[in-house]
Order: structure tokens, then sequence, then C-alpha cells
């Protein structure tokens, strides 16, 4: 038991390391790429406009209907063999990036649908452009409904960034792994990565509740 106790406080410092130097910029990374992505696709997907809409859902279609770990295989494994070859974090970044991206769009293309036509209209009769509406009345009522929606995705994409470690990328899960294979302890270290994605997951909840409160009082106001 003491060995156990020993391997845990022993490792405690590796896994937090490589939680706040690959896990959680991995994830903030890949979640920012994904909202540009999303709110372009949502924003096509809005806008009717026939050919790119089709795109956007096959693209969704696709994303959304095969396994995460399948798509990091394919890039980071299966480019190679048609002579592209990257990186094991950028690779992550792409597939997390495009995965979460077809989730995100679905979830702003819902929040912009619930947006009353009637701003629309409204803008059009003070004289705003098209751009000037969506960017200054429908996107932010847009955000603001799918924030809590937005929230739990990315609390998502910190647990699912443990898949990274089937490519190789040396975040907290995959140095769990390596402490593991060294002092054959698996059962405290895997409860012990357990707990910290736990904790991070935890402090994105308390912040996603703070939002979430800010939110709602500047919409009543």
């Amino acid at each position: 038991m003491q060995d156990v106790w020993q391997v845990i406080v022993e490792s405690f410092p590796q896994l937090m390391y490589r939680g706040l130097t690959m896990t959680i910029p991995l994830t903030l990374i890949s979640f920012a790429i994904a909202l540009v992505i999303a709110v372009i696709v949502a924003l096509v997907q809005f806008a009717r406009i026939p050919v790119l809409r089709q795109i956007c859902r096959f693209y969704i279609w696709v994303i959304r209907g095969t396994p995460l770990l399948v798509q990091l295989y394919v890039i980071f494994f299966g480019l190679p063999s048609i002579g592209v070859n990257v990186d094991a974090f950028p690779a992550a970044v792409i597939v997390f990036s495009i995965n979460e991206g077809a989730y995100a769009a679905e979830t702003i293309r819902g929040a912009l649908e619930s947006v009353p036509a009637g701003q629309m209209e409204a803008g059009r009769c003070v004289g705003m452009s098209y751009i000037q509406i969506m960017w200054h009345v429908i996107l932010p009522q847009t955000f603001r409904t799918a924030f809590p929606a937005l929230g739990n995705e990315l609390i998502s994409m910190v647990k699912d960034t443990s898949l990274a470690a089937n490519i190789t990328v040396t975040e907290m899960f995959f140095q769990a792994q390596r402490i593991a294979g060294r002092t054959y302890q698996t059962m405290a270290l895997y409860i012990e990565v357990a707990v910290i994605y736990l904790l991070f997951s935890t402090v994105l909840s308390l912040i996603q509740r703070f939002g979430e409160k800010k939110l709602g009082a500047y919409g009543r106001n």
C-alpha cells in the first residue's frame, strides 16, 4: 500500500503538468477552431445557400456518423500511406476541430433558428445591412442561447482528448500509461488521472455556470 501511495504522490505533478501543458491547450485550440468552423457552417445552412448547404450537410453527416477514434487514425496513420505526414499534436487538433465543429454547427444552427424572424426585419427597417444585422443582432442572441450547450461540448472535449494518446500525443492519459507501464500500478494511476479529468471538468462547469448567470442577467436587462 505504501508503494501505491508513493507512486500516486510522485506521479501527480507529472500528470498535472501534462494536463496543463498538453490536454488543456489541445482542448482550447481545437475548440476555438471548431467554433469558427461551426459558425461558418451554421450560417451557410441558415442562409440556405443551395450547393454550399448540401456540402455542409454532408460534412455534418460524415463527421457525426463516424467514431472520433477512427477519424484520428485516418489522419495520423492513414494519410502517410498517400504521402501526407502530420505530426501527432497537429493531427489531434485537426481531428478534434473538425469533429467538434460538426456538433457545434448543429447547436449554433438551432440557436440561430430560435431567434425570432422579426429581428431580421427590424434590422432592415433601421437601414442595417445583412452582415450588420447578423453581427450586431442575430449572433449575440444566438450565442447566448447556445452557450450552455457549447459549454457542455467543451467539457466533453476535455475528456475526449484522452483519445489522442492513441496517436502518441503525450497528453495526460498518455503520461499515465507511461508511468503505469513502469510501475505496474495501473488501478491507482488510472483512478488518479480520472480524478484530475474530473477536476478539470468541475472547474469548467463552474465557469460555465458563472457565464450562464451573467448571460441570464444580461438578457433580462
